[in-house]
């Protein structure tokens, strides 16, 4: 059996709200304030799982980075392996999936449709915040990929509102960020 995967940026007081600021949130852009380093390339190290998993998106994340990845194609080989990988939006409305190649919709039950999906390949979740709410709180995630932002914006949506015991699997400082990898304690 493959894995659910949540890959998230997070700030030190555990916010995954509008990292980018697009959400124009009075806090944020907060991933942004350090540097284009702290996101380029292959941050949550998917490594293989760009060829072997599907990736996961709720319709705004999915647009946002059906905006932004393919005209990277040409300069950057994690844009070409994340432009090349297997991609699903949520969403019950019409959507031009043809804007991000190897897209494809799921229109109703994305949970149920993830842990089937989780059966044979893994299931990467990525920002997405009412979306991996609902995988949190349904205890279906078996790992989160988070990268720490030394920022503490004592508002937002975040990751955990009332708490959660992980299992450290690893940590990698990667300039002014570290990658934690953690997976819910099951005790």
């Amino acid at each position: 059996m493959a894995r659910i995967i949540v890959a998230q940026f997070i700030t030190l007081d555990g916010v995954v709200e509008d990292p980018d600021g697009s959400g124009g949130t009075p806090f944020g852009g907060w991933c942004f304030r350090h540097g284009p380093e702290a996101i380029a390339g292959d941050k949550f190290h998917y490594g293989p799982i760009l060829e072997t998993g599907v990736f996961l998106f709720g319709r705004r994340t999915w647009e946002a980075f059906a905006a932004m990845w393919p005209p990277r194609d040409a300069t950057d080989p994690f844009a070409r392996a994340l432009n090349a990988a297997d991609k699903a939006v949520v969403t019950g409305g019409d959507i031009d999936l043809e804007r991000w190649q190897n897209s494809r919709q799921v229109a109703a039950d994305p949970l149920g449709w993830a842990r089937e999906t989780a059966a044979a390949r893994d299931v990467i979740v990525i920002g997405s915040g009412s979306l991996v709410e609902e995988f949190v709180r349904a205890g279906a995630v078996d790992e989160y990929r988070l990268r720490v932002f030394p920022t503490a914006t004592g508002a937002g949506r975040r990751l955990f509102p009332d708490g959660a015991a992980l299992d450290l699997v690893s940590v990698e400082q990667v300039g002014p960020t570290s990658l934690v990898i953690a997976t819910p304690s099951r005790s």
